[in-house]
């Protein structure tokens, strides 16, 4: 019977991704501290150290950039539909009775 893969809590990778980083033990001593491989802690270790320059970005220019780009989308679908009721407008009033 296949063995299913270990799920482990945001949490729980975090702290030894922390512990990892800090360098006060190696990996091997971690690994066996919490019975997780060495490999899959490199890991946590390496995505911790990728991802830890985007959490000190300003979040408002994303936020803003955003808002512009859904109300440019917005304003691009009501001019679409503007067009269409005013050429169904159009049709009915040409239509013949």
């Amino acid at each position: 019977m296949d063995e299913l893969r270990k799920k482990y809590s945001p949490e729980f990778k975090a702290k030894i991704a922390l512990e990892a980083v800090r360098s006060e033990t190696s990996l091997t001593q971690i690994a066996e501290k919490y019975h997780v491989h060495e490999n899959i802690i490199r890991l946590w270790k390496k995505r911790l150290l990728d991802e830890l320059p985007s959490l000190f970005s300003d979040r408002r220019k994303k936020f803003d950039f955003n808002e512009e780009k859904i109300a440019t989308e917005l304003y691009s679908q009501i001019g679409r539909m503007k067009v269409e009721l005013d050429l169904l407008k159009h049709k009915k009033n040409t239509a013949p009775e």
